[in-house]
């Protein structure tokens, strides 16, 4: 597994073990988001050996009933594409979303059957009632030394929503700007969405052998 593949990893399975580190909150504040989230998808795990296995289908479908509601993955995906999202087509934005997406569950996919005896921790919010972003910071403690894992939440509305992680000490959305870039930079936009496909399909075919 390397780096990024191991960063995919932690991150993914992140939100089911927050349901450990936090008693209830009366209000939704950020980390309690973090830890809702968190516990609706550790339960679904739990209750699904099929998502414990690694079931593409099965996890997307929980990736997008318990998670995406509460991820501005438009924010996501611009940032991850940087400066030229702006010269994407809608169609192309579309495009680039739903690959990204497939990219990130197919990374997280064979997280979710490997919660075992991992726990989240979470450091003091420092926030302030007109802050309409924060950070959440925590750390996942298992075998080894606690690995760093933080969230960026956006206040949209009355509610907040995750736009981005820092794993082993890198976000996520910059960690993928560079790769993106680069692909951009070679083949341009559509270059970029049919390596993000390729890859997925990749992904997929060496899954079902």
């Amino acid at each position: 597994m390397n780096r990024l593949q191991r960063r995919g990893w932690i991150a993914g399975v992140s939100l089911a073990l927050a349901a450990l580190a936090l008693p209830a909150a009366a209000a939704e504040a950020p980390d309690a988001l973090v830890k809702r989230i968190a516990t609706e998808v550790m339960d679904a795990i739990k209750a699904d050996p099929a998502i414990q296995a690694g079931d593409t289908n099965k996890i997307i479908a929980l990736v997008d009933s318990k998670i995406m509601p509460n991820v501005n993955f438009t924010r996501m995906t611009a940032s991850a594409v940087g400066r030229h999202w702006r010269q994407a087509t809608p169609e192309q934005q579309k495009r680039l979303e739903a690959e990204f997406k497939a990219l990130l569950v197919r990374t997280y996919s064979g997280a979710l059957g490997e919660v075992k005896d991992q726990t989240l921790t979470f450091k003091p919010m420092r926030m302030r009632p007109e802050d309409t972003e924060v950070v959440v910071r925590s750390e996942v403690k298992g075998k080894g030394d606690p690995i760093q894992l933080d969230y960026r939440l956006e206040k949209v509305g009355d509610s907040w929503k995750i736009y981005d992680l820092n794993v082993l000490g890198l976000w996520l959305v910059e960690t993928y700007r560079t790769q993106f870039a680069q692909e951009i930079n070679a083949k341009g936009i559509d270059g970029l969405i049919t390596a993000l496909a390729q890859r997925n399909k990749g992904g997929a075919t060496a899954k079902a052998n």
